[in-house]
């Protein structure tokens, strides 16, 4: 058999979430040509992965890597992890379209380098035109059209300017885009309701497109938010992933039943899953109100006060002679990590067979949440093999062939033949995070290779510096 690569001996686990087989996989033309037992190669080279695992590439589903993506100091943090695809632009915020010079937080988390485009054809263009160094599945963020749109954001949109948000939408999924996202719990998109919601997701096709909800709440109201959610998704027709689920704030610790119920339900009437990162503290921008309600806050970036990067608020709070509220409006605009979850719920959330994994990472931020470094190693080694939260092929699953499934991503996040080869060899028994809130840009071990559409892009911590990665546009 003509191959490229043949990787042999390895344990095959195929991201369906069935038990692993030892067989050897044959990579041919960026696709997976043959698995099976003693396959002969008259060409390419031999991996042997005698005592690994070999697996579908992760899929990312939840990343803000808009333009990452084409930098491989950014994106090393995910082709570390085995991250071979990402979604990205959402909780609303995406590139494009968007052409202020400095928009509101929380559109401030892209790249500010980048140049600004009115029209996501040509984002998506440039995006090309410089290359990925992994797939990228995009979405159209719902904050970044407001922006694009409105001056008074304090507001719900007017049927003039739903109207021409949905203008813009309809061209983006046009170019190529997925769906859209939608991030009401932050300041620019708090005055949208679910008519505004609905009105601009006019254009998206129910067959193709997704839409994903940054929540309007995850905490005291967090049912109520799950309602509007919901109603939204049925109002359109259109399947729902919930972002990065979790119940917050220390009053409601346990209340994971009570939502995971309310999604259950929902799924059983329409296309509904949810993501997850396997941490209990989130990341996002430095809001007095977030601080206040955490039982910690670190300080991942600061615009006027670089100097406290890393610190505890509380730490800062002390030097600057005031309060913890007081000290993040000091600092902002910033980015905040927050702790504010119980691990308890956190364990029902991600073990749900809903849930994909994802790490929600901020890859410009100066001291990143770990979960940029070390989310789905974390998941392989200390949850599923030394936690026992699930199996090493239901891991596998909810960072594969689940998230390829929810997100339409055709041909992906399974080994088959005929399939494209973004594959992870690891070491099941040595796999784990060393990224922690410390050091929080430390690389996981036991990843070995990574290969992207067919090329050998990761080699023991090694990176090819030419990007092969692939737009991922909707199929019908």
């Amino acid at each position: 058999m003509k191959t490229d690569w043949l990787i042999r001996g390895g344990m095959v686990v195929d991201g369906t979430g069935a038990p692993a087989y030892r067989a050897d996989v044959a990579l041919c033309g960026g696709r997976i040509v043959a698995i099976g037992t003693d396959i002969s190669s008259e060409s390419g080279q031999v991996l042997d992965a005698t005592g690994l695992t070999v697996a579908p590439g992760f899929i990312d589903g939840h990343t803000h890597d808009d333009t990452a993506v084409c930098s491989l100091d950014a994106i090393r943090a995910k082709l570390l992890q085995g991250v071979t695809t990402v979604v990205a632009g959402n909780c609303g915020i995406s590139a494009a379209p968007l052409t202020r010079p400095s928009p509101p937080a929380p559109l401030d988390l892209l790249d500010k380098r980048w140049p600004r485009f009115a029209r996501f054809a040509d984002f998506l263009a440039e995006v090309e035109h410089l290359g990925a160094h992994v797939n990228v599945a995009y979405l159209v963020g719902h904050t970044a059209l407001r922006v694009q749109v409105m001056t008074d954001l304090e507001r719900p949109a007017s049927v003039v300017q739903a109207r021409d948000m949905a203008g813009l939408l309809a061209e983006a999924l046009q170019a190529g885009a997925i769906g859209v996202s939608t991030g009401l719990y932050y300041p620019p998109a708090q005055a949208a309701d679910a008519d505004e919601i609905v009105a601009v997701c006019q254009p998206l096709d129910p067959k193709r497109h997704r839409l994903t909800m940054h929540l309007r709440d995850e905490g005291d109201h967090v049912i109520d938010a799950l309602q509007e959610a919901t109603l939204i998704a049925t109002r359109l027709d259109i399947p729902l992933v919930i972002s990065h689920h979790k119940v917050a704030g220390q009053r409601n610790h346990g209340r994971s039943g009570e939502t995971l119920a309310f999604i259950e339900a929902a799924a059983r009437l329409r296309p509904v899953c949810m993501d997850c990162y396997p941490y209990e503290a989130s990341s996002t921008m430095l809001l007095p109100r977030f601080a206040e309600a955490a039982r910690r806050v670190l300080v991942a970036w600061s615009e006027p006060h670089p100097e406290f990067v890393g610190w505890d608020l509380d730490d800062v709070g002390k030097k600057l002679g005031c309060g913890r509220g007081e000290a993040a409006r000091q600092l902002s605009p910033g980015g905040g990590t927050y702790f504010s979850m119980d691990n308890a719920d956190v364990r029902a959330i991600l073990s749900h067979p809903l849930t994909m994994v994802a790490s929600d990472g901020l890859p410009h931020d100066r001291n990143p949440h770990p979960r940029l470094w070390g989310t789905f190693p974390r998941v392989l080694g200390r949850l599923a093999r030394d936690g026992g939260w699930f199996s090493l092929e239901t891991a596998v699953h909810k960072m594969s062939g689940l998230p390829a499934a929810r997100f339409g991503l055709q041909d992906r996040g399974l080994l088959r033949e005929g399939a494209h080869a973004d594959l992870v060899v690891f070491s099941a028994g040595e796999v784990m995070d060393l990224a922690d809130y410390d050091k929080p840009m430390r690389p996981s071990q036991g990843i070995f290779q990574v290969f992207v559409n067919g090329v050998l892009k990761v080699d023991h911590g090694r990176i090819d510096a030419m990007p092969n990665g692939k737009v991922l546009r909707p199929t019908a």
